[in-house]
This record gives C-alpha cells, sequence and structure tokens, in this order.
C-alpha cells in the first residue's frame, strides 16, 4: 500500500504557532515532542514503508518536509507550484503512482490531524484497504462524539458489506455538507452518520478511473504532467498546466460523485485540531482543571485554562477559561468562546503588513 500524505496548507487558526514558514503540520502543537507530520507517518509504521510514502506540499516547505521525516526518499516529497486544493494533489500523486503499479491501493491522508489511537487507526485502515481490493473507493468515517457542525458528514447505508476483517465496513448513501446544530442533533439521533475526516483509501487505477469520468479536463493535464515525469520539461509543463487545474477538494471532485463509495468507521480519538480550543479534548486536565499543553503553569484560583509556554513559566490569577499561547516572539491570549476569532488577528496583521509576525 502506497500512502499520500497531504501537507500544503498554512493552519491560520492556530497562530501564533503555526506560521507561513512552519506551519501547523511541522510543528509540535500537542507537547508530544513530534511535529504533526512526523506523528501521521509514524502511525504508518507496519503498513507502509518510507519508500512507498509520498508527500505532497509547497515548494517552500520541501525542505522542512526532507529534514523532518528522516527516511523519507527526497524524490518523495512531491511539489505542487502553488495550491489548488486536494483533487489536483492527489492527481499530481497519482501520475507518480500510475507509473510503478496503477493496481496498488493508497490511501490520502491529511498531515494535521490528531489520532491518539494509533492500533486502532491501523485496524482501520487495513479493512479499508481490503475495501479499496474489492473496487470500492472507500473512505474512513469518525463516529461522531457530539453534534458537530463544523464538519462534513458521511451517512451510510444499512447492512455490512460481506468483507472479512475485525471491523465493519458500509457503502456510503450519501456525503452532506457542515449542518446546522438541530441537523446535526438529528444525525446523533438516527445513527449511521460519522464525519469525514478527509483519509480516502482506493486502488490508483480506480482513482484515476474516477478522474477521467468525473473530471476529464484535471484528468488530461494529469496525463500531460506524467508523460514528462523525470526528464528536463517537468518544471515547463507543471508551470503551463498546473494554473488550468480547478481549485476543488477531493470530496466534491471525485468522492461525492463516485457511485461504489464505502465507508470504514472508527473511533481513535481523531481530532483536526482546527483551534486552539480543541486541545481541551486532547491535553491531560491537572490537578487543579486546567490543561498545561507545555511548559509550567501556577495556578492560583483559576480553572479551566490552555496553557502551552515551554521557555517561561505563567501564572494564573482569578482567571478561568483562557487560552494562552506563547511562540516566543508573540502572546495570543483569548477566551476559549472567542478563540476562533484568531484568524481576525491573522488578518489584522496582514493588512498592516506585519509579515515577521505572519
Amino acid at each position: 500500500m502506497y500512502a499520500v500524505i497531504l501537507a500544503g496548507g498554512v493552519g491560520t487558526r492556530l497562530w501564533p504557532r503555526s506560521r507561513q514558514n512552519s506551519p501547523k503540520q511541522f510543528t509540535d502543537i500537542t507537547g508530544s515532542g513530534r511535529t504533526m507530520i512526523q506523528e501521521t507517518v509514524a502511525r504508518l509504521e507496519g503498513l507502509v514503508c518510507p519508500e512507498d510514502t509520498y508527500v505532497i506540499t509547497g515548494s517552500r516547505y520541501a525542505d522542512l518536509c526532507s529534514t523532518q521525516l528522516d527516511g523519507l526518499p527526497e524524490a518523495n516529497v512531491l511539489v505542487e507550484p502553488e495550491g489548488r486544493n486536494t483533487a489536483p494533489a492527489v492527481a499530481l500523486a497519482c501520475a507518480y503512482l500510475q507509473r510503478r503499479s496503477p493496481e496498488e491501493v493508497v490511501a490520502v491522508l491529511p498531515a494535521d490531524h490528531l489520532i491518539q489511537d494509533g492500533a486502532g487507526f491501523r485496524n482501520a485502515l487495513r479493512q479499508a484497504e481490503q475495501c479499496a481490493r474489492e473496487g470500492f473507493l472507500t473512505v474512513l468515517g469518525i463516529e461522531p462524539t457530539n453534534a458537530h457542525t463544523g464538519y462534513g458528514y458521511i451517512q451510510r447505508k444499512d447492512g455490512q458489506l460481506p468483507l472479512s476483517g475485525d471491523l465493519p465496513a458500509y457503502s456510503v448513501n450519501r456525503f452532506l455538507e457542515k449542518p446546522d446544530r438541530a441537523t446535526a442533533e438529528q444525525f446523533l439521533a438516527d445513527g449511521g452518520y460519522y464525519w469525514n475526516g478527509g483519509i480516502f483509501v482506493s486502488r490508483v487505477r480506480g482513482l484515476l478511473a474516477e478522474y477521467e469520468k468525473q473530471m476529464p479536463d484535471l484528468y488530461e493535464g494529469m496525463n500531460r504532467i506524467a508523460a514528462v515525469l523525470g526528464t528536463s520539461e517537468l518544471g515547463r509543463v507543471l508551470a503551463e498546466v498546473w494554473p488550468t487545474m480547478p481549485d476543488i477538494s477531493i470530496d466534491y471532485g471525485l468522492m461525492e460523485g463516485a457511485e461504489k463509495v464505502a465507508v470504514v468507521p472508527m473511533q481513535v480519538g481523531w481530532n483536526d485540531l482546527g483551534s486552539w480550543d480543541a486541545l481541551e479534548s486532547v491535553v491531560a486536565r491537572d490537578s487543579g482543571g486546567n490543561y498545561p499543553v507545555e511548559g509550567e503553569i501556577l495556578p492560583m484560583n483559576s480553572s479551566g485554562n490552555i496553557v502551552a509556554a515551554d521557555k517561561r513559566l505563567v501564572a494564573l490569577v482569578d482567571v478561568d477559561d483562557l487560552i494562552v499561547i506563547d511562540a516566543g516572539d508573540a502572546l495570543l491570549i483569548g477566551k476559549k468562546e472567542s478563540i476562533q476569532h484568531v484568524k481576525q488577528v491573522v488578518e489584522a496583521l496582514q493588512a498592516a503588513d506585519r509579515t515577521d509576525f505572519l
């Protein structure tokens, strides 16, 4: 099985730790001692070897990939000229993989998600691999723990697919956009709905067939790139073709229109860590009711605070439910309920041309 890791984004909602020069996926957000992309590769151990692991990223981050992923062949860092969303990025990977083995299975994974149960994740990925070998485009569905309105959902059909393995698999009925609160609560009550975490598994040939059927222009562009791989023409063709690629996700471009799609549910402590308050469900709560991600805190009549400051002591006096993130040259302090507004901080810095803090 191949693995394609998508590592091109910039997580502005995790400023000030996530910056343009070192975005979320190349940062140790949880205090684990490893960056998120390192964690992503590590949890594939035993399933996918480094020679079969590919990372798609921008030119700005190619060196970071090579530096952080010891053992990954340099040729396996695939550089997209500019970000065009996940459908073109995966197509670029397919241009390489079809030359190696189009019948092989590929798993497509985001580089910046947290999964706490690595063994459970590998079991789910093995089951998804089996589905893929039976001809399904397969998505890993996260069993919802609450009526979350920030994720897309997957609805399964009734009745398990007749496959062996420790985990069930189901045909997908439909993909659904991010719901409102009432709809999300109804999904949870009805059952059979899963969060879409953006993890897909398929034969390379299956993805190619869907691109040809559903996105023929992108498919043609991908074939132009594939034709010049390994030649001096690659840079020129990429520069010509890439701007014509549609800016669209693989969910919209392929998965929602595919006819033979399966879902393997999993409950593995998944979290996309989309904002700092997500750490509340990841970091252990201390005896005072606070969440020390990094560094030492001294709470005085304070609880519910999330603190990451590894180079200084943080004293908290009569404050609750704050988020304190120290990045050395910038300090973020905000209420949990308002922390999504950190994107406005980034926008204000952009407007003021404070690139030193971006």
